[in-house]
């Protein structure tokens, strides 16, 4: 019998999910089987509507060979393990004449303890453990959460939070979860055998398709010690989203309640000198942290340089107390010991990190708001450090023994891959040599047409928007725009307070036209309530550019407040554009354009999200059309039918909306 060819097995994947198969997906699909036989990498991207993950997933379970799977969202690790997988594997498997297994892997801390659960945990004040169940009010929200999660653990095959429906508080769920460092492993632990995350290990360790994040694939680069199996196939979805989170993993941060955690934990497993070295470490960190110390530190000032080097040492000194004494009186000396040296460790990382002084590093110190009243006045004071670049990592410890597939629907920026390639560590696409991992980028393209289906308006008129200045006339221009739109606006605005002065200003201008405003429900709750009502309008930040999906007549008109650049004051994207200028580059292209046109493009993708959307993308921000750097931007949001006639575009909003009412009243 011969083997099946692609567009065969493309097309019962397609029948199988209730698809349309799109010329796009058949390049993409030809593409991703491409550079699996060659074990080359590819950039692909794939507009919404193009059906990307039927387009990687059928060449790579034609291949036969493991493949890990990475995405951003937990929507889509969803989608792609209660939908698209299992309908794939029951469509191809007459044809390849076996069937795919697929797992779902996630790190330690998103599965339920049973060991926490049963045995309690380690609590700060006192020795040993703690019954959660009982500390807990039972009708407080708290204790209504363990009664649930309680009840949960005779029913649940996963332990997987995500498969708890509706979900519990952060708070609840720390009380029955454990991190790695935390963990005492499966070995010395009395309920190993039944262990939910070490199942879902071995589970992912017999799959052909192994789904995960890409916070799990960082920590598997970062720390050296495997926690994905060994896979032949790299494929990662949400690519845009990469670096960003690879980033928040190598991060480190130092608050002095985190410090304090520390100390309250080790007190009672150590000698009382290693314990009043440490508590002494903490408080003189502590106290400089009261300090207005500048955002950026390129040299860590003298004083806070000894209180981190008092802290590293004292730390250590604890870490190797704990390992070298067993204090029989306390509780559960291993579940406390670990949860302990966890603190202590974390601490020590941290602080030797940044006393070491890495050139690839960049620290600062934040302070934010307090929170919570008194006894938590340096709740929001950190020190954070974090890589000035994770391109040489992902380079090193991505692009190696294995054939990598990125995929998103908004990795073209300017014209070209280059931008986003060279974020990945890789060369400009074309570039040989034996230090190049070839590569090639692909756009597909999308099944929407979009000169005809949207407008690229840029209001020129408006004043040049000034950093936290008053523009009034920017919300007489947008309230001008909801009116002719009928509602139905999403409104992306570049911080979060320009979003509240926004949503309070139209909320007095135009008050038969509700305005949902990020932060006051849930996001899920905001988005189910703006789909609902046509005239309703949703504003918010940086979550919602990327977050909201929303097809039809409730989402026509998409504004954006201005071009979303960084701001200034930005340690790390400021630290990372004078690298670049100091190699002789240009640092704003490289990095604060390139956050730009990114974050625009995955706002303006937002508008058209299914065949028969039509409306409209306000760009209330008059550098797109005159700056220099405007035509890169553009360049990088869908092709839509671009002007700047503010009458134009408000007869054509007011045309949509005509048309959606009588579809509506119908």
């Amino acid at each position: 019998m011969t083997e099946p060819s692609l567009p065969e097995l493309l097309h019962a994947a397609v029948t199988a999910v209730g698809g349309t198969e799109r010329p796009g997906q058949v390049t993409m699909a030809e593409a991703v089987a491409q550079a699996i036989d060659d074990g080359s990498h590819l950039l692909v991207q794939a507009g919404t509507g193009t059906g990307k993950s039927l387009g990687y997933l059928v060449p790579a379970l034609a291949h036969g060979e493991r493949v890990v799977v990475a995405t951003a969202t937990l929507a889509l690790q969803r989608q792609l393990v209660e939908r698209d997988l299992p309908r794939t594997v029951d469509a191809l498997h007459p044809l390849l004449r076996r069937r795919p297994q697929f797992a779902m892997l996630k790190g330690r801390s998103n599965y339920m303890c049973l060991h926490r659960l049963h045995e309690g945990m380690p609590q700060d004040e006192e020795e040993g453990l703690f019954d959660q169940f009982e500390a807990a009010a039972p009708t407080s929200k708290l204790g209504q959460d363990l009664v649930r999660l309680r009840d949960w653990a005779d029913e649940t095959e996963t332990g997987d939070r995500d498969d708890l429906t509706p979900g519990v508080s952060d708070r609840a769920w720390s009380q029955i979860s454990v991190s790695s460092r935390e963990c005492l492993g499966a070995s010395k632990c009395a309920y190993g055998a039944e262990c939910f995350a070490e199942m879902a290990r071995e589970r992912a360790k017999l799959a052909d398709v192994v789904v995960t994040n890409h916070a799990l694939l960082a920590i598997d680069a970062i720390e050296g010690a495997p926690v994905v199996p060994q896979h032949e196939v790299l494929i990662v979805d949400e690519a845009h989203e990469l670096v960003s989170r690879v980033t928040g993993v190598a991060t480190g941060e130092l608050t002095p309640g985190q410090v304090n955690r520390a100390v309250r934990r080790a007190a009672k497993l150590v000698n009382e000198k290693a314990a009043d070295q440490l508590q002494t470490a903490a408080e003189g960190f502590e106290r400089l942290m009261e300090l207005a110390l500048p955002g950026r530190l390129e040299e860590i000032p003298e004083d806070l340089g000894y209180a981190l080097m008092a802290l590293r040492d004292a730390a250590r000194t604890v870490i190797s107390a704990i390992g070298a004494t067993r204090d029989k009186s306390v509780g559960d000396e291993d579940a406390v010991r670990k949860q302990a040296l966890a603190s202590v460790e974390t601490v020590h990382d941290v602080a030797e990190r940044i006393t070491n002084g890495s050139e690839w590093d960049v620290v600062w110190y934040e302070r934010h708001e307090p929170r919570g009243g008194a006894g938590y006045r340096y709740s929001g004071a950190s020190l954070r450090v974090a890589p000035m670049s994770v391109s040489g990592l992902l380079r090193e410890k991505l692009f190696t023994d294995r054939s990598v597939v990125l995929a998103s629907a908004t990795l073209k920026l300017g014209g070209d891959f280059n931008g986003v390639g060279a974020s990945l560590g890789l060369a400009p696409e074309g570039t040989e040599g034996e230090d190049n991992p070839p590569w090639k980028g692909l756009d597909v393209g999308s099944p929407f047409d979009y000169g005809k289906q949207g407008i690229l308006y840029v209001a020129k008129h408006l004043a040049r928007p000034a950093r936290d200045g008053d523009r009034g006339d920017m919300l007489t221009e947008l309230t001008e725009l909801i009116q002719a739109a009928g509602g139905r606006t999403l409104g992306l605005f570049s911080s979060m307070r320009a979003a509240q002065l926004a949503a309070e200003e139209l909320r007095s201008r135009i008050p038969e036209f509700p305005i949902l405003l990020q932060g006051e429900e849930t996001l899920g709750e905001l988005i189910k309530n703006f789909a609902a009502d046509p005239k309703t309008c949703l504003f918010g930040t940086l979550s919602l550019w990327q977050g909201v999906d929303v097809p039809g007549a409730s989402c026509q008109l998409v504004v954006m407040d201005k071009i979303p650049f960084p701001r200034p004051d930005d340690p790390l994207m400021s630290a990372r554009q004078k690298a670049v200028e100091d190699a002789g580059g240009n640092g704003f292209m490289a990095v604060a354009a390139t956050h730009a046109a990114l974050l625009m493009a995955q706002g303006a993708g937002r508008l058209v999200r299914a065949m028969g959307d039509r409306g409209v993308v306000a760009v209330l921000d008059q550098r797109l059309a005159t700056a220099r750097y405007g035509s890169y931007l553009k360049a990088s949001l869908p092709d839509f039918w671009y002007t700047t006639d503010r009458n134009q575009v408000r007869r054509s909003l007011a045309a949509i909306d005509e048309v959606a009412r009588k579809a509506e009243g119908a």
